[in-house]
């Protein structure tokens, strides 16, 4: 599998999702600051409530630039057998009912999914529970998180 392709896929995913944030983000801040939403009596909170919206979605903003900065400086590295799993690790495992699943370890964005070919691959990141067993770890090993204990199958 082609790590630096997957890379590409992630950073343009994050990238999209910026894109959708910051649209958000002006059309929360264009409501709240409307002539319109000017609070007429004290039970008159439509432009207060679109403020916090509006701050909610700066927040996110600023979340996800800080993901896609992650990513662009992230170094791609092969698997070293003597270190095991470490970021950049696209990691396949299949849990004892037979279920597999592919794993980015990044630096950030944890949970956001991306298509590569016929797999959907997760993003985790070395604070989330799965990414701390996960280190170290390799091909062969099992690791086991809220209580459901899968094997690692490859790792590149």
């Amino acid at each position: 599998m082609n790590k630096a392709h997957l890379h590409a896929l992630i950073i343009a995913k994050l990238e999209a999702d910026l894109h959708t944030a910051q649209v958000a983000l002006q059309t929360a801040y264009e409501a709240a600051t409307h002539e319109e939403n000017v609070a007429e009596n004290k039970y008159d909170t439509l432009g207060l409530e679109a403020g916090y919206l509006a701050h909610g979605q700066s927040r996110r903003v600023a979340e996800i630039e800080q993901a896609l900065a992650a990513y662009r400086n992230l170094p791609l590295r092969d698997f070293d057998a003597q270190q095991g799993i470490q970021l950049s690790a696209l990691v396949l495992l299949e849990s004892d009912s037979g279920h597999r699943r592919q794993l980015f370890l990044g630096p950030d964005g944890a949970g956001l999914k991306v298509q590569f070919g016929d797999a959907e691959i997760m993003t985790i990141t070395p604070r989330s529970p799965m990414g701390q067993s996960l280190l170290g770890k390799a091909p062969g090993d099992v690791v086991l998180v809220n209580g459901q204990e899968s094997e690692v199958i490859a790792v590149s």
